[in-house]
């Protein structure tokens, strides 16, 4: 039964995350306002589908949805959506919905092409999770990584309009990319996500060796996720250190937060699934 529950939960956050994304566009291309209330209701519906299917999975496993490809995610998705809708709601930011909801829905299509019903069954909890640290540790890592999402689109948007006004064209009002906000704005609330999101990274990795040291002896091996989580660190590191010590801002700053989201997206997928070490559990 909760098993049945859990798919059909799956399933109406796969469908309804697919038609907040299109009327997101819609919207974009529009400006049609029940289009736009309509995608923001649909990215609700979206979480609450996905929240329930969070939920069953805990009851069906007797543990946090967190140990495996599948559930990380989910999680993931989850995530992504929870800040989203901050930032729409707490920055009136409806256009953003058209940058991020495609992730979400690249993440969900990447659950249904490649896991199969086998690797979407919930299992016992391999030993080496078997810890406190656990929720904590993954918790702070889809927080941060749905805030690392944020700044990617928000960057994204920013290269987008840069791009048009330097290419000396004006911008007609109606076109698409002078529905953006500006570039000051973009740039001031892509910084504002890494800022929240550094934080949440940083004591990702700390939890993280505090349980690799419980689990498996040592705080740090240089594991592949180890090493690309502290890549991905670094990136982010970079882009608060050179702004706040030497003023970086505007293009460079946008380059830095999709760069910095494509080493998030390596950490899990490229570790995960082309390299071998301790986190192949994960995958």
């Amino acid at each position: 039964m909760l098993e049945s529950l859990e798919v059909a939960m799956f399933y109406s956050l796969v469908l309804a995350t697919t038609l907040c994304m299109l009327l997101y566009v819609v919207w974009l291309v529009t400006k049609n306002e029940f289009v736009g209330r309509l995608a923001t209701y649909l990215t609700i519906i979206a979480v609450i589908a996905n929240t329930f299917a969070i939920i069953f999975r805990m009851m069906i496993s007797g543990h946090p949805p967190l140990t495996n490809g599948y559930e990380f995610l989910l999680t993931f998705v989850w995530g992504i959506m929870v800040v989203y809708l901050f930032a729409e709601y707490r920055y009136k930011l409806k256009t953003l919905g058209a940058f991020v909801m495609p992730i979400a829905f690249l993440l969900l299509m990447f659950i249904i092409m490649t896991m199969g019903p086998e690797e979407r069954i919930a299992h016992a909890i391999p030993p080496a999770l078997k810890s406190k640290w656990l929720t904590f540790h993954v918790a702070t890592a889809i927080f941060s990584y749905g805030a690392f999402a944020i700044s990617f689109g928000l960057g994204i948007m920013y290269l987008l309009k840069l791009s048009k006004q330097d290419s000396g064209i004006k911008l007609k009002p109606d076109s698409i990319v002078a529905r953006f906000p500006s570039l000051e704005t973009l740039d001031e609330l892509a910084y504002k996500s890494v800022a929240f999101a550094f934080p949440l990274l940083s004591l990702c990795i700390i939890t993280g060796a505090i349980w690799a040291n419980y689990a498996w002896g040592t705080y740090w091996s240089w594991d592949p996720k180890e090493t690309w989580s502290l890549i991905t660190w670094i990136i982010y590191a970079a882009y608060l250190h050179a702004r706040l010590m030497y003023g970086w801002k505007g293009k460079r700053a946008a380059w830095m937060a999709v760069f910095g989201f494509a080493a998030v997206l390596f950490t899990f997928f490229g570790v995960n699934y082309f390299l071998v070490g301790l986190h192949s559990y994960a995958s």
